[in-house]
């Protein structure tokens, strides 16, 4: 049912992925990442940068100073100081997060009518090793006498080895695994699927992780990185990445008044706890509450997104739910795409409505993702292609 109501997505859209350190954008800050890809959004959609009510921003990596230097991109993407400014961390989903975050205030009718939910990450300028632990800032006396709140400093790769011997997973499914991501997203480079919702860094144009050559004779010789027993290894976990996304929401009532596509809708969003040794399993607990809200089942979905943190956690949650293998992930995923941390969820949300809306019968679509310290996030999205009729595939007139 359409209502007035309804928190619509108007605009998604990315900068490149690339690679930490050696990748393309490494020596490109996180505030240009989030201001290019910032400028884009209302530039294309034609939304004076006044009209923004707020912007909420996943990040997890930043120093405190993070704050101000995101701030700063705000404003210098031309969005004025009047227009307030959040970043949140939910670790692995904060992208997804600061959307369901926008999404939420604008439900509520009387918070606000425009906004903007997105998510940036710079593993080149902070990598995972400048994390410091919680040395100073924990009671170990407390913490070491309970074993699950100990188990929140796990390694997120050895928690990935966990699920491996947990549910007897096997090496040859996390390589094969592997392989199909690097060989989905080739595939849709080629085709130039991604064209729609990349924003080009200065010359930075596409996703430079993919590995169009790999093999299971490739992947199968990489050493386990995490422990000499495990199965978790470089080919089979999600890159370090750099990369920007943002998603510009409104009511439906602003979007049909100020005469924009409605490329999908805002249906459901839930997060929900798992134990945090065994984190990676949070999208088969997560999807289930989030089609339990709106009223779907597994079935009714035609793409699912699903961050492959690593092929061990993502494989295992695809069997556990019964899903067809080809819906998800089709353009591949973290695997081949990479993983900036902030801004999974928002990027995710960008693949998603760009594959929905090269289908003309699809109509919705899941985004999840398994977080660190144990948990896991889904939203539901539906794309109306009624409206599209007139934009076949080809000559579609709406930007995403």
């Amino acid at each position: 049912m359409q209502s007035p109501n309804d928190v619509v997505i108007v605009s998604a859209l990315r900068t490149p992925l690339c690679r930490s350190k050696k990748g393309a954008l490494a020596k490109v800050p996180p505030a240009t990442l989030l201001s290019t890809v910032l400028t884009e959004l209302l530039d294309r959609t034609q939304t004076p940068p006044q009209d923004v009510d707020d912007i909420c921003i996943g990040n997890c990596l930043l120093p405190p100073s993070g704050f101000a230097a995101l701030r700063m991109a705000q404003i210098a993407a031309g969005i004025p100081p009047s227009t307030p400014f959040k970043l949140v961390n939910r670790q692995c989903s904060s992208g997804l997060q600061a959307v369901a975050d926008i999404a939420n205030a604008i439900a509520t009718n009387n918070s606000i009518s425009i906004g903007i939910g997105g998510g940036v990450e710079s593993m080149s300028y902070t990598p995972m090793s400048s994390i410091q632990p919680p040395e100073t800032t924990v009671d170990w006396g407390t913490m070491q006498s309970n074993p699950q709140a100990m188990d929140c400093l796990i390694p997120m790769g050895i928690t990935s080895d966990n699920v491996v011997s947990k549910y007897g997973l096997h090496r040859s499914t996390l390589d094969q695994f592997a392989m199909e991501s690097h060989h989905k997203a080739a595939r849709a480079q080629a085709a130039g699927y991604f064209h729609r919702e990349i924003v080009s860094v200065g010359n930075v144009t596409k996703d430079d992780g993919i590995r169009s050559n790999t093999s299971i004779e490739i992947l199968s010789q990489l050493q386990p990185v995490f422990s000499k027993t495990g199965q978790t290894t470089a080919g089979n976990s999600s890159q370090t990445t750099d990369g920007a996304a943002a998603v510009l929401l409104m009511s439906r009532a602003e979007a049909t008044k100020r005469g924009l596509p409605i490329l999908g809708v805002w249906r459901g969003y839930a997060v929900k706890g798992v134990p945090p040794h065994i984190m990676g399993i949070g999208p088969a607990v997560a999807i289930p509450a989030v089609l339990k809200q709106t009223n779907l089942t597994i079935a009714d979905i035609d793409v699912f997104e699903i961050n492959e943190a690593f092929a061990s956690q993502a494989s295992w949650c695809v069997d556990v739910l019964n899903i067809h293998k080809e819906k998800v992930n089709p353009n591949g995923g973290a695997i081949a795409l990479g993983h900036p941390l902030g801004c999974t969820g928002a990027r995710q949300i960008a693949t998603l409505l760009n594959e929905m809306h090269r289908h003309q019968h699809y109509r919705y679509g899941v985004v999840s993702m398994c977080i660190g310290t144990g948990m896991g996030a889904a939203a539901v999205i539906e794309v109306e292609h009624h409206h599209h009729h007139q934009n076949n595939n080809n000559n579609r007139t709406s930007k995403l």
